[in-house]
């Protein structure tokens, strides 16, 4: 094989079908029975329907990510939703925030209505020295503030408390799936920035399964060109020849060669991983060091079931309040391609600690409670089904401090590169990531062959006005 791959999540798959596609041969290796890692579907054994592993959404910023379905002929599949950009639960009032197609940050004046029924305008004028540091700060300035929790910081800052708790502590725990106070400030203002100076974008929802947007076709690519991929295959070190990477072993012995090799594993699979051999030098440098600190995101996702149609609405999410479960929902029955006259609503508990402690009877209970509050008729349904789905990891949490570790695709041994969101894509652990990530892996083992491509796209940036007041 010319290139090897280790996990067939979105990141080794992106990288395996750009390599696939630029000719190249690629034996891609996933431990478990399927691809699609943090983003895989399974086939509730009940009722039959797919069933992602936590609902995602796509975003019209998800460039690398729309890339790779358009490459598979799958971005037809994504339903949008322009208007409203996102609807919100906050204590049993709803609001349809909207955003205009104007330049920003004037595109979030249709939402000012909505935000002044629940904080008044000194909260949001609170926000002025935050908002002009993060249209101002440069990238590299940006980073100093890893080192800074993003409480610390806005109240440093000096946000009002009341505007930290209905906004802040929301978008924080939506966005970069991690309580406030817990979250690097420079992963924060990163989204932050882009919030305030980005108009134009919307949200998207898989129409099918969210693997089967790209597994099935990433497949086939690969295996157009000659390669092959292997389920249920776990690769335990990468193999060294005069002082370069020479190919992986697997879990039974058996090795495999060629002349470039991809890590696409999760920080805790690497450092589970063996070094090549005991007198090695650190193969993964700095970063073997590091993978300690990239802590998992638990997340509990629960599907429910009803006996008829609660809800018309496609998503909506709750405003941060203590004692909530989940954060987001979504009634599948509204976003698949073959409607059904009754609600099939997923939720996602974001950094789910305290949901370890309760049985499933338990979460099921309080995420009825909880779409009860937003659409009242699940009040009189019947749950025919439910389903609770704990997940170890959603993203590594972006705590203060791990921004400035992510490690670039190039490791420390030649010939071996690594994928995966929590790596160095200025972007924060996401599909998107992953996608982007696999990109420029697919770059860097390609030049081991003796191609150039040309594949990552960049993270987006502000837009004029706010772009203009960006420092060098």
């Amino acid at each position: 094989m010319d290139v090897v791959i280790a996990g067939g999540g979105i990141a080794g798959l992106t990288c395996g079908a750009a390599l696939a596609d630029a000719g190249l041969r690629v034996a891609l290796y996933e431990a478990n029975p399927h691809c699609g890692g943090r983003a895989s579907t399974f086939k509730d054994a009940t009722t039959g329907d797919a069933v992602d592993i936590g609902p995602h959404v796509v975003t019209t910023e998800h460039r690398n990510f729309l890339s790779l379905l358009s490459r598979v002929g799958t971005d037809g599949d994504v339903l949008w939703q322009p208007n409203p950009l996102i609807t919100l639960l906050d204590d049993r009032r709803i609001l349809r925030m909207h955003a205009l197609r104007w330049p920003p940050p004037l595109h979030g004046l249709p939402s000012l209505r909505n935000a002044l029924r629940c904080v008044s305008m000194a909260d949001l004028w609170s926000n002025r020295r935050i908002a002009w540091h993060a249209a101002r700060t440069s990238d590299s300035a940006l980073m100093t503030l890893d080192a800074i929790d993003a409480l610390s910081y806005l109240r440093q800052m000096r946000v009002s408390e009341r505007f930290i708790t209905w906004f802040w502590r929301s978008a924080t725990m939506a966005l970069l799936n991690v309580p406030l106070a817990q979250c690097s400030a420079a992963s924060l203002m990163r989204v932050f920035r882009l919030l305030l100076g980005r108009s134009r974008y919307s949200f998207g929802f898989p129409r099918t399964g969210l693997s089967d947007l790209f597994v099935p076709g990433c497949v086939r690519a690969i295996e157009k060109a000659g390669g092959a991929v292997h389920n249920s295959e776990r690769v335990v070190r990468p193999l060294l020849r005069h002082g370069r990477f020479a190919g992986f072993q697997l879990e039974h012995g058996r090795e495999v060669l060629a002349q470039a090799g991809v890590l696409a594993l999760t920080p805790q699979a690497l450092s589970e991983m063996s070094a090549p051999r005991a007198d090695a030098p650190a193969w993964l440098g700095r970063t073997e060091r590091d993978l300690a600190k990239f802590s998992p995101t638990p997340y509990v996702s629960t599907t429910l079931w009803f006996d008829t149609k609660v809800t018309h609405e496609r998503f909506w999410a709750r405003v941060w309040a203590e004692g909530d479960l989940n954060t987001d929902f979504y009634d599948l029955s509204n976003i698949r391609a073959n409607p059904k006259s009754h609600s099939t609503i997923a939720a996602n508990a974001i950094h789910a600690h305290s949901a370890a402690a309760m049985s499933d009877a338990d979460v099921v209970d309080r995420t009825l409670r909880e779409i009860e509050e937003f659409a009242p008729d699940a009040a009189h349904a019947a749950v025919v089904h439910a389903r609770v789905h704990r997940i170890p990891m959603a993203i590594p949490s972006p705590e203060p401090g791990t921004e400035s570790l992510r490690p670039n695709v190039v490791s420390a041994l030649p010939g071996l590169f690594l994928a995966g969101d929590w790596t160095a894509t200025g972007l924060p652990c996401s599909m998107e990531s992953a996608a982007r990530s696999g990109a420029l892996a697919a770059e860097r083992a390609a030049a081991a062959s003796g191609l150039t491509l040309r594949l990552a796209h960049p993270p987006p940036d502000t837009q004029a006005p706010v772009a203009w007041l960006r420092q060098p």
